[in-house]
């Protein structure tokens, strides 16, 4: 290779570690790989075959090594120690001995026969920086620009590749054309056959999590703490918080100066109605909190996690909500089972509320 086409092929090599992010030492070593297959298959010379190319001058010069040995068995990896000697008095029994064996047209057979194989490795080792950059990005989020729709799935252009917004990790309700820009939940992370595939959510409950790290500096240096989190993607989404600073209210923290930083968060998420409430390691406390905004009577512990809640009748439904979603994320959110009963239900089966009471006292 000529000084001009060395100077055009290490500016290539920089532009690729600029572009792709690819060191310039794993380009060379795919290509000295490449050239050792190359070498063995035309040549038919086995495992003491060693190709070096030059980084500066980018010459490419093939080696073979013989060992040094008392009695020579294998012609092709041996050498006798009396033949060494002859090179040099100081061989001894297991050293080595590398024979430059560069054939005039191996360049041209190299060339052939490596490119395939050097664009492989260039392209596993783009693979290799993408999953190992995602991979330890799970759990959070990103922006990212819609690439193209297919079968409905989204792909999302999110920086070193594209990611997969399924289907099922769609919001209902939720349209995205090209180009457009999106919050996305990064929720997986896989090596295939294919490469690595990021696989994306806008529905994950970890969105909305992550979208108040963002929102509100008290989650984000740890004062108010997201104990637990519900959510029906596009519809509604229950959250409970705790602090144990006694200046800070928790709720008040989230939701922000008339509302700011929980609209913020309603408009990412296209009006998705979102119910922020206060933990409580007070059972009682916690679920009638969770079932905001239905006001309960009273809330019996039955069990381990099991509890019955007594509210108003005129209250039933909203308790119960929208075909069972109220009732659903307070049970999720808390990590009780509940089950909610009106005033009358409760009566006729167990006496008279007031009666049920002054008994117990």
């Amino acid at each position: 290779m000529n000084n001009k086409q060395a100077k055009d092929f290490i500016e290539g090599l920089e532009e690729l570690e600029k572009e792709k992010g690819i060191p310039q030492e794993v380009i060379f070593e795919a290509i000295e790989s490449a050239l050792v297959s190359a070498y063995k298959k035309d040549y038919g010379t086995s495992e003491n075959v060693r190709v070096e190319v030059d980084r500066e001058n980018i010459e490419v010069n093939v080696f073979v090594r013989m060992d040094v040995v008392e009695e020579v068995e294998d012609v092709s990896t041996q050498i006798s120690i009396e033949e060494a000697k002859s090179y040099d008095e100081r061989y001894e029994v297991g050293d080595y001995i590398e024979f430059q064996v560069t054939p005039a047209d191996f360049g041209r057979i190299a060339a052939q026969t490596a490119k395939q194989v050097v664009v492989q490795r260039i392209r596993e080792a783009e693979r290799g920086m993408i999953f190992d950059n995602y991979i330890t990005r799970q759990g959070e989020i990103l922006t990212g620009v819609v690439q193209r729709v297919s079968n409905g799935t989204i792909f999302v252009n999110i920086g070193m590749t594209e990611g997969i917004l399924s289907v099922a990790e769609q919001v209902p309700g939720e349209h995205f054309t090209e180009g457009q820009r999106l919050k996305v939940y990064i929720m997986d992370v896989r090596r295939t056959s294919k490469g690595p595939q990021i696989f994306l959510s806008r529905s994950h409950p970890g969105l909305v999590k992550r979208l108040f790290e963002l929102e509100v500096p008290e989650i984000e240096d740890g004062t108010v703490e997201i104990m637990g989190i519900a959510r029906e993607a596009g519809s509604r989404t229950k959250m409970a918080v705790y602090t144990d600073d006694e200046n800070v209210d928790p709720v008040g923290a989230c939701v922000g100066t008339r509302g700011s930083r929980v609209q913020n968060i309603v408009d990412e998420l296209n009006g998705e109605k979102i119910d922020i409430i206060t933990w409580s390691d007070d059972p009682e406390e916690l679920i009638s909190s969770v079932l905001s905004p239905a006001k309960v009577e009273r809330v019996i512990i039955d069990g381990e996690k099991m509890a019955t809640v007594v509210v108003p009748d005129y209250q039933l439904s909203l308790a119960i909500g929208k075909e069972g979603q109220n009732v659903r994320l307070a049970a999720k959110v808390s990590g009780w089972k509940i089950d909610i009963k009106s005033q009358s239900q409760y009566e006729e089966a167990y006496g008279e509320f007031e009666e049920m009471e002054s008994e117990e006292e």
